[in-house]
């Protein structure tokens, strides 16, 4: 029989932002593939063709990735309100992604915001169901 040890809450949800924030980059990366991509970053005519847009993209996914660590780092009762508000939003974001992006060469972009959407619903779910310290 193989022993399975309880984890942490903290390090299930470090783990959980880790996994979210390789599908946001994978599914970044993949786009690059897309018919057209390319000539829309030489020419500029892209979704990000702003600084403000790169800013905000910089700063989701930021979150992202602060919440790794973050998730360990902090106290429990901040810990939590954080990571049920970024899961909530991202869960909330990653579905209108999802919906919006129903074409053929898009077809990776909404599997991902689905698992994307799965795993920040965890967030959310371990978060919400965070262990509370028995008194004696």
């Amino acid at each position: 029989m193989l022993e399975n040890p309880k984890v942490n809450v903290k390090i299930k949800l470090a783990s959980l932002w880790a996994s979210v924030t390789f599908c946001y980059l994978y599914g970044d990366y993949f786009e690059l593939y897309t018919p057209g991509k390319i000539n829309s970053l030489i020419t500029g005519e892209n979704v990000l063709d702003s600084p403000t847009k790169l800013l905000i993209a910089s700063i989701i996914l930021a979150i992202s990735s602060i919440m790794v660590g973050a998730s360990i780092i902090l106290k429990p009762k901040i810990n939590r309100f954080l990571n049920i508000v970024f899961g909530s939003l991202f869960t909330l974001m990653m579905l209108f992604i999802g919906v919006n992006s129903m074409v053929e060469w898009y077809i990776f972009y909404v599997f991902l915001a689905f698992l994307e959407s799965i795993i920040t619903f965890l967030i959310v779910y371990y978060a919400w169901k965070w262990p509370k310290k028995i008194s004696n």
